[in-house]
C-alpha cells in the first residue's frame, strides 16, 4: 500500500516535531517551575502560557497544510476532517459546559480542553473519511 507524502505532508510533519517537541519541553519546565518557586503574578501568568504557545503552532500548522496541499483530493479529506473535529470538539465543550452549569460534573475538565477533543476530532474525522469515502487520504 502506498502512502501518500506530498511536499506539504512533509513540511507538516517537520512542524508537527518541532512544535509538539516544544510542548513537551515547555510543560515539563512550566510545571517544575511552578512546584519548585514561588512565581506569581505576571511571570507566572506568562509561564502559565507558554505551554499553550506551541498547541496554537500545530493549529496554524493544520491550517497551512491546507492551503500548502496541492491535492485537491487529499485538501478536501483534510478539510472535511477539520470540520468534524471542530464539530465534535464544539459538542463535547457545549454538553460539558452545560453539566458544570447545572452542577453534574466538577468545575473543570481534568486538563482535557477544547484542544485535545479538536485533535481527537482529527483523528475520527480520518476514520468518518475512511467509512464514508473509502481513503483516509494515504493512497498514492
Amino acid at each position: 500500500m502506498a502512502t501518500y507524502k506530498s511536499r506539504a505532508i512533509r513540511r507538516y510533519m517537520i512542524r508537527l516535531a518541532v512544535l509538539m517537541s516544544l510542548y513537551v519541553i515547555l510543560i515539563f519546565a512550566a510545571g517544575w517551575t511552578f512546584r519548585h518557586s514561588d512565581i506569581s503574578g505576571i511571570p507566572a501568568v506568562a509561564l502559565a502560557v507558554t505551554p499553550a504557545l506551541p498547541i496554537i503552532g500545530v493549529f496554524w500548522a493544520v491550517m497551512r497544510l491546507l492551503v500548502e496541499e496541492s491535492d485537491e483530493f487529499i485538501r478536501m479529506l483534510q478539510v472535511r476532517q477539520c470540520l468534524f473535529a471542530t464539530g465534535f470538539c464544539l459538542t463535547v465543550m457545549t454538553i460539558w459546559e452545560f453539566l458544570q452549569n447545572y452542577e453534574m460534573v466538577p468545575a473543570g475538565n481534568g486538563g482535557f480542553g477544547a484542544a485535545f477533543f479538536w485533535f481527537v476530532g482529527l483523528g475520527l474525522g480520518a476514520v468518518y473519511n475512511r467509512v464514508t469515502i473509502g481513503t483516509t487520504g494515504s493512497c498514492a
